[in-house]
């Protein structure tokens, strides 16, 4: 039947006969005796789908009726702590020492800072996380009387902000001199000059001592952009800058205990009889969480180390894994495990599957330990596989609490490591699996600390401190430049908000309640569908995910 002005009806198959009353088609849709889609454990029935990952499936639409903002993130990581963004980074010495941990907390999330150097090590890292509540730079970058103009463009360009206190030797804790803006260095033509030529010696400063308010009233009648903390013989202890005042007021969604003005900061030990004595700093420093770093989370050392932790720390929380099967899980649980890590072998420089035929895939995996651990009130966090913000739903989606990611943010500013340029001429950033040999080699010479005293973290995560031969279970790379993790977790959580709204829910809890009661539908993914779903056709393109 042709079409008459514009009216396309004509072309509907009238097999059941068409229906011209279209405030019908809500009571039509009751005839139909099942749902769209599928529900979540049809498609993850292995005897008919086999076991599913993220890219094997998509979750279908629902009805939207309210704005993306609204959507809540809000979701626990352990039974008794919660976060605002469902978003950690692995405790991996190429994605989490203090500057990511410090970032992620501010950004709603949680960084886990990696074991692979001496406890000495972690634990001052810990300490800088928990320092940071204040708003002070207990470690700034300090420079002596004879650094030159040029130095201190190269520093600015490295670090990225141009204001550098001055000391006698160059060292926190020694006499404070000057400070170094970058007005001073900005058109200064004798780059060979010593900054003492340039450098500010009017200063404002504050006694130690003072509180964060007290400090922000005086860097507001000062109008300065640095506020030094020195000591009563003058020397510098600590630094106080504008621009991170004004930072702090940009992060309403900072992970804090409740009555704390204090960031939330989780670690990762092994699980031998030397970790007990690196936690003890740890809890010292004031660790929040302890994560229990094992690529098979089920076994009698983890399940010792969970009773030790819970009697001697009741006030750490442990995360313990990583899972895959309920049997595993309910071990956990039965020892006293606060939350459950998910993965093994589904990492992007992880080749467990694939070298030790021992695994499972992730999408899988979440779902069924997910789902045991949610009835003794356990959360679950899915390690692994992330790729994308579709996959971070996808895991959600399939139960977990919160989501942890290596790859995915290893190639970020806060991560540790430099810059260098690929064969490509691309900006990239070394990037390598725990389980890898470089990795496992390093640990076993001493070399994942700066003194040398490395506690063995990628062998022992993997029981091979012993072995004679090393057997790899991960790889080294590199990961292109993702910028800041202030500009790329706000990305992600944008996008996640924006995927829940697409789906019909306003919360996390919303989406878990959803899939569990069936109404929250799924579809499976061929091949086909994969490729179709994503670019296709076109000569050229440029993938920007944000701005």
């Amino acid at each position: 039947m042709p079409i008459v002005n514009g009216d396309a009806r004509g072309l509907l198959s009238t097999n059941q006969g068409e229906i011209r009353d279209y405030t019908k088609a809500l009571e039509v849709l009751k005839e139909y005796p099942d749902r769209d889609g599928l529900d979540v454990d049809t498609l993850l029935d292995s005897d008919k789908h086999g076991a599913l990952t993220y890219n094997d499936f998509l979750i279908l639409p629902g009805y939207i009726g309210f704005p993306a903002s609204d959507v809540t993130l809000d979701t626990p990581v352990t039974k008794r702590i919660s976060l605002k963004a469902p978003l950690l980074s692995s405790p991996m010495d190429t994605v989490t020492e203090h500057n990511m941990a410090i970032h992620m907390a501010l950004l709603g999330g949680l960084g886990v800072i990696h074991h692979n150097c001496s406890p000495e090590d972690q634990a001052e890292m810990v300490r800088k996380v928990k320092r940071y509540e204040n708003g002070f730079i207990s470690e700034p970058v300090v420079l002596s009387p004879k650094t030159t103009v040029r130095e201190a463009k190269e520093l600015k360009a490295k670090w990225g902000f141009g204001g550098f206190p001055v000391t006698e030797t160059g060292e926190l804790r020694s006499k404070l001199v000057g400070i170094v803006t970058t007005r001073d260095i900005q058109f200064h033509d004798d780059l060979n000059q010593p900054v003492t030529a340039v450098m500010s010696t009017d200063l404002v400063t504050a006694p130690a001592g003072t509180t964060l308010p007290e400090a922000n009233e005086v860097l507001r009648s000062s109008k300065k952009g640095k506020l030094p903390i020195v000591d009563s013989e003058g020397k510098l202890v600590s630094l106080l800058s504008r621009s991170d005042l004004m930072k702090n007021l940009h992060y309403p969604l900072a992970s804090k205990l409740p009555d704390s003005k204090q960031l939330i900061c989780a670690a990762a030990i092994g699980t031998r009889d030397a970790d007990k004595e690196r936690l003890k700093l740890l809890a010292e420093a004031g660790l929040d969480i302890v994560v229990l770093d094992s690529s098979q989370g089920n076994s009698l050392y983890q399940i010792e180390m969970i009773k030790y932790v819970k009697q001697t720390y009741p006030e750490i929380d442990v995360i313990a894994g990583n899972v895959v099967t309920r049997e595993q899980a309910a071990a956990l649980i039965a020892a006293g495990a606060d939350g459950l890590r998910i993965g093994m072998g589904s990492g992007s420089a992880c080749i467990t599957q694939e070298v030790m035929a021992v695994g499972r895939p992730q999408a899988l995996s979440v779902r069924r330990v997910a789902s045991f651990a949610a009835r003794f009130g356990v959360p679950c966090i899915a390690d692994g596989g992330i790729q994308n913000v579709g996959h971070i739903v996808k895991g959600l989606a399939m139960g977990a609490s919160t989501v942890m990611m290596g790859g995915l943010l290893a190639g970020t500013t806060e991560s540790p490591g430099e810059y260098f340029v690929s064969n490509e001429g691309q900006l990239v950033k070394a990037y390598r699996g725990m389980g890898s040999i470089a990795a496992m080699e390093d640990t076993k010479a001493g070399k994942g600390s700066k003194d040398g005293k490395a506690a063995n973290a990628g062998t022992a995560r993997y029981f091979s401190e012993k072995d004679r031969v090393l057997v790899a279970q991960g790889v080294s790379g590199s990961v292109l430049d993702r910028g800041s993790v202030t500009k790329f977790v706000p990305y992600l959580i944008a996008g996640i908000q924006h995927s829940l709204q697409d789906i019909g829910v306003k919360s996390l809890k919303a989406l878990h309640d959803g899939v569990n009661d069936k109404t929250v539908r799924f579809e499976v993914r061929s091949g086909s569908a994969q490729a179709e779903g994503n670019v296709h056709g076109l000569h050229s393109f440029d993938k920007k995910l944000y701005s």
